[in-house]
């Protein structure tokens, strides 16, 4: 018997089924959203502003005060400090993949890029202004080297290494359109220095007495609502 060929639409309807079995696209599984490439481009953005900034801390604090005198404190890593930056880390993932068009706001992110580069400056010129003076642990007693720096930026703002620092972790967070983590870095690091200032500004006035009371009345500290 012969057979006859079927109409060339009953043809490609006939064939659709195996095409879709073979194509890799399909699935009966739940698909997993592709990264946008703007998210892509934060992440790398972020990734490069904490190797620069600790790798940075550690050779200023190095070339000041010696290799032997360098811990993992002078790279300001702490415990707190790596859950805050996964947490930051598993926002940015978790919304660019659920979330993308959050990530989409390109002069969001672009200000933020701009708040990394601005506070990254300020801090490293309080750390070179200070040379010895400036230290990453809070010095609770006198030596002979210890000075009070009020030229260059301490001129304008009494605290400019936690000044570019706020400014700097903050944006951070504005750079990969994190709402969340912005919101947090900011309260959480502003009630951290609202706390460590008066603390630290009580051995400068024990160390230095009404040099610093002068110097405290005519320079704010650099940071939003702490005197």
């Amino acid at each position: 018997m012969r057979h006859l060929p079927l109409p060339a639409p009953l043809q490609r309807q006939a064939s659709l089924p195996a095409a879709q079995a073979l194509s890799p696209s399909a699935s009966s599984g739940p698909q997993i959203p592709a990264v946008p490439m703007a998210a892509r481009t934060q992440a790398w953005q972020f990734a490069a502003a904490l190797a620069f900034f600790h790798g940075s801390e550690y050779v200023l604090a190095a070339a000041f005060h010696g290799h032997s005198n360098v811990t993992a404190t002078s790279l300001l890593i702490s415990k707190q400090y790596v859950l805050a930056m996964s947490f930051a880390m598993v926002e940015h993932l978790t919304e660019s993949l659920f979330f993308p068009e959050i990530k989409g706001y390109l002069f969001v992110s672009n200000i933020g890029l701009l708040m990394v580069l601005v506070g990254e400056i300020i801090r490293k010129i309080a750390v070179v202004t200070a040379g010895r003076a400036f230290t990453h642990v809070i010095r609770i007693q006198y030596e002979d080297q210890h000075q009070l720096v009020t030229h260059g930026i301490y001129r304008f703002m009494r605290h400019p290494g936690y000044s570019g620092f706020l400014l700097w972790a903050v944006g951070t967070q504005v750079m990969l359109c994190n709402p969340v983590s912005t919101v947090v870095f900011a309260l959480v690091l502003w009630r951290f220095f609202a706390k460590r200032i008066p603390y630290e500004e009580f051995f400068l006035r024990q160390f230095f007495g009404s040099q610093y009371e002068e110097y405290a009345r005519k320079v704010h500290s650099g940071l939003p609502f702490i005197n």
